[in-house]
């Protein structure tokens, strides 16, 4: 039996939950491939500082670039939102994603139509969307320099510098058009060119991919307005590309239409490496108390399978479980609304019903 090699840095807070579920999911549908599933577990984020009072160490992350596959929890929490920046969890992740060179976030935006109901927007606004963000993740304005904080006349200042080169750009509008050639052929770039010099750089050098890429329909879309139009009429969108802050910031008002940011997964991809995570936080005010909902965890493991093991049969298993807890009504406590059919499920259910899906499957086939 062939080996799978992956490094899990479950982090802080429900990460660890929510971690666990998809490592067992995983495990389960590539033994089902004839495939063994080899984890090294290391502490990440604000667990790692408690222990080496660091949120990352060289050795964690030289751990993480040798075997090329990270499946990230998630970090975060208040005990240490007075620490330096450089000491906070959050500093890890932004030093992972930059050591491992994963400059393209892929973030799938799919309404189930067994949550249609879930979102607080009208069922039929949303239903049947189905978007992929891919948002520029090494650059812009979280990478920029310089940065500092200073004075002048006695009025204290802070400086944030939002760069981005020709080059950064094209990489990762070339990932969205070649996402967008399996998918409805359509790409909108997001930027803010009628303010922003990078901006203006970011469509000159768009434009300039496009060409290569004449099968591929490309609109334009300032931030601003891209915003408003994922409220008002998010099916009109189908690959969505744009820079590290909008693609932050849009993604996660995005998930909205899924019914909880607990729903998206994430795949940051770069070269040969690939890190997988759900875009939700680490919640640490449910921590422990077992109601975290792991489906955006399982989901990028199935993202996982897809890029980085190119395993499309083990990514489509784990969706299709998914989609059959829906189908069944089982929703953990973020997504749960008492209506018939539904079933509040904590954690352990949710992976309990997931796994016994999976086994069904291979069962059947």
């Amino acid at each position: 039996m062939s080996e799978v090699k992956i490094v899990a840095l479950p982090g802080d807070g429900i990460g660890p939950e929510v971690t666990q579920v998809a490592l067992d999911v995983l495990e389960t549908v590539l033994e089902q491939h004839d495939l063994k599933l080899n984890v090294t577990k290391l502490p990440f984020g604000g667990t790692c500082y408690e222990e080496f009072g660091e949120p990352v160490t060289d050795e964690i992350l030289q751990t993480c670039k040798e075997t090329k596959v990270v499946l990230l929890g998630a970090v975060g929490g208040p005990q240490w939102d007075d620490l330096s920046a450089n000491k906070r969890p959050e500093a890890a992740l932004l030093k992972l994603r930059s050591e491992l060179g994963v400059f393209a976030n892929l973030r799938p935006i799919f309404v189930h139509s067994a949550l249609a109901g879930a979102s607080t927007l009208k069922e039929e606004v949303i239903e049947g969307t189905d978007i992929l963000i891919v948002r520029e993740l090494t650059g812009g304005v979280y990478f920029g320099k310089p940065r500092f904080t200073s004075e002048e006349n006695g009025d204290p200042f802070s400086v944030d510098t939002m760069k981005y080169s020709r080059s950064e750009v094209q990489r990762v509008t070339r990932i969205a058009f070649e996402t967008a050639r399996l998918r409805d052929k359509r790409v909108c770039s997001v930027d803010k060119m009628n303010v922003l010099e990078s901006s203006r750089m970011w469509r000159k050098s768009v434009l300039e991919v496009a060409e290569e890429y004449p099968d591929v329909e490309l609109s334009h879309m300032l931030v601003d307005n891209a915003a408003m139009q994922l409220i008002r009429n998010p099916k009109q969108f189908d690959v969505i590309v744009t820079g590290n802050l909008f693609g932050d910031i849009l993604s996660d008002e995005a998930s909205m239409l899924t019914g909880s940011i607990g729903m998206l997964p994430s795949a940051s991809l770069g070269g040969e490496n690939g890190l997988y995570e759900p875009v939700h936080g680490s919640a640490p005010d449910i921590a422990g108390k077992g109601i975290a909902n792991p489906l955006a965890a399982v989901a990028s493991a199935a993202l996982l399978c897809r890029y980085s093991l190119d395993l499309e049969p083990a990514a489509k298993k784990i969706e299709s479980a998914i989609l059959q807890l829906l189908e069944e009504g089982y929703r953990p406590a973020d997504i749960y609304t008492e209506e018939p059919g539904t079933k509040l499920a904590n954690t352990g259910e949710i992976s309990n019903q997931l796994l016994t899906s999976l086994n069904e499957m291979a069962d059947a086939s």
